[in-house]
């Protein structure tokens, strides 16, 4: 996964306290809880907008904001991303730091159909961690700051789905930079096909999961064969979300 060199007419750099973040997104005690035990600081770092980078704004992204959130621990809970997307009008990408590495983060965010003033927000997508040091690329070309936004995350919901995998698949882009297109299309998929696809596989791997789970508590013959029979229809069903045939 690509660290991007973010321009510098867009560094922002504020430091956000965490207080404002609880205001905003109403966050109760064991939210604030959470931020007091696995998030040390919150810096604002990049707006992408029409002044800063010279792209027009598209009807559904005005500007992109880029968040620097320094972890206290290893992992952190995506309930604290959630209370920050809450809490900011704007689409957001998560530069997340801990122990020298970076990883970036991000979940598609879109208007609400019926009340623009509001926001929906789905699931997270994360790419690898990687060395702060990770020499950075240009942003990717695009022709409005929607483009931009989609090109920024197709290469964090495709190699997370990808990731979940037992083996490659084809459909998933290597080049981080790629349209994404099935093979022999002419077309490339659009963002919210991909993400829809990206959380299919990622529901199916989990199901899986559970039932291998089962699987290997269970000692009746019987019931593994039940169980045995069970993984192998939902092991036909990951197949065929991953299959260029059904693209």
């Amino acid at each position: 996964m690509t660290l991007y060199d973010w321009p510098k007419a867009s560094a922002f750099g504020r430091v956000v306290p965490k207080n404002k973040i609880y205001e905003h997104a109403g966050a109760s005690t064991t939210l604030k809880d959470l931020f007091v035990r696995e998030v040390d600081q919150i810096v604002w770092a990049q707006k992408l907008a029409p002044e800063t980078i010279n792209l027009p704004a598209s009807k559904s992204v005005g500007e992109i904001q880029v968040f620097r959130i320094t972890q206290r621990e290893p992992n952190l809970n995506l309930d604290a991303l959630r209370a920050i997307d809450r809490a900011i009008p704007f689409p957001l990408l998560f530069e997340l730091v801990h122990d020298a590495k970076v990883k970036l983060t991000a979940a598609y965010k879109r208007p609400n159909e019926i009340d623009s003033s509001k926001w929906v927000l789905g699931d997270y997508f994360e790419a690898q961690w990687l060395a702060e040091d990770t020499p950075r690329m240009s942003l990717p070309v695009a022709l409005n700051m929607g483009a931009l936004y989609e090109r920024l995350l197709s290469p964090l919901v495709e190699q997370q789905a990808a990731r979940l995998l037992p083996h490659p698949a084809s459909g998933f882009a290597e080049d981080p930079q790629s349209p994404f297109n099935a093979e022999g299309s002419e077309e490339p998929f659009s963002l919210e096909v991909r993400i829809a696809r990206a959380e299919a596989i990622k529901s199916k791997t989990r199901d899986i999961e559970r039932i291998k789970s089962r699987l290997a508590r269970e000692k009746q013959f019987n019931k593994r064969v039940a169980i045995n029979a069970e993984l192998r229809v939902a092991k036909r069903e990951l197949e065929r979300l991953v299959s260029t045939d059904q693209e």
